[in-house]
């Protein structure tokens, strides 16, 4: 497949780490950021892009340690995610709110640097990332110690002969997913080594998080956004023990934002931007575009 807008390369050096942005459109249309989700890059919102009818401005950064930004010489933490945005926004968008989108991990970067930052944002989108499932102080021995465990390994990722296999993979976990788009897809999220191709993300993003996720803190930063906040959610849940217990709980969420709207994507599961990117893009621009 060929896209309809072409992106740009542009590196930046954010919270001392050099950064790789996707950027699309003229450079005097409004401002949108786009932040992915884990495991992903920033090449995942291409779809998406084509399918806007408005002329927009976008810059979508490759997080660190995932696509073509610079990985940790150790492990990753959420905190950072947070003082990467902070810097990248001053960056983009030194003296104006920005309108701001994230999906997955993103939208709970977003989510929780919105709350910490309310006067940086003038939008904001939460694509299928409303917070994990809450844990137990009594979860943190075992979690410490599997990461203890994992710290003294040697993680890599393996290699895969041809296209084929990621584009294989992403179709198994991704099935309303068109095989022409996960192909596409798994060229922008692998590079070529000898013998054939890895995945572009550092693969230590594979190791257990020793810090334990606080819905409660989590939700008192939420309640500290005054920016009008849209929740984008897809038809079908999505299938992770990590989110398991979300939905029992979004009522709760819900009630931590002051303007909250919320449409769910027909047809979609968690990969809104990949399986029905029309029907997000729709729902995206007339958010933004909604006087409020």
């Amino acid at each position: 497949m060929s896209p309809r807008l072409n992106s740009r390369s542009q590196y930046l050096t954010v919270n001392h780490r050099r950064y790789h942005l996707r950027r699309w459109g003229p450079e005097d249309a409004p401002l949108l950021v786009l932040l992915h989700g884990w495991m992903d890059s920033s090449a995942t919102f291409q779809f998406m892009i084509d399918a806007l009818a408005g002329e927009w401005q976008v810059a979508a950064p490759d997080w660190r340690g995932f696509g073509d930004s610079q990985w940790n010489d150790g492990g990753y933490y959420f905190p950072d995610y947070l003082a990467d945005l902070d810097d990248l926004l001053r960056q983009l968008s030194p003296n104006r709110p920005v309108k701001l989108l994230g999906h997955s991990m993103g939208a709970m970067i977003a989510g929780i640097y919105a709350g910490v930052r309310p006067e940086r944002i003038e939008k904001l989108v939460l694509a299928e990332g409303f917070g994990l499932n809450p844990t137990r102080p009594a979860e943190a021995p075992g979690r410490y110690g599997r990461w203890l465990r994992e710290s003294a390994q040697d993680i890599r990722f393996d290699t895969m002969a041809s296209l084929e296999q990621p584009a294989d993979r992403l179709l198994a976990r991704n099935p309303l997913l068109t095989p022409e788009r996960a192909r596409w897809l798994a060229a922008a999220l692998t590079r070529p080594v000898d013998g054939g191709l890895v995945y572009r993300a550092d693969p230590r993003h594979k190791m257990v998080n020793p810090v334990l996720y606080r819905l409660e803190e989590a939700m008192a930063c939420w309640r500290r956004i005054s920016a009008p906040v849209l929740w984008l959610l897809g038809e079908h849940p999505f299938d992770h023990p990590v989110v398991s217990g979300v939905l029992a709980t979004l009522d709760e969420r819900r009630a931590c934002f002051a303007q909250l709207s919320e449409e769910t994507i027909a047809g979609a599961g968690h990969m809104l931007q990949w399986e029905k990117p029309e029907q997000m893009a729709a729902e995206v621009e007339r958010f933004l575009l909604r006087k409020s």
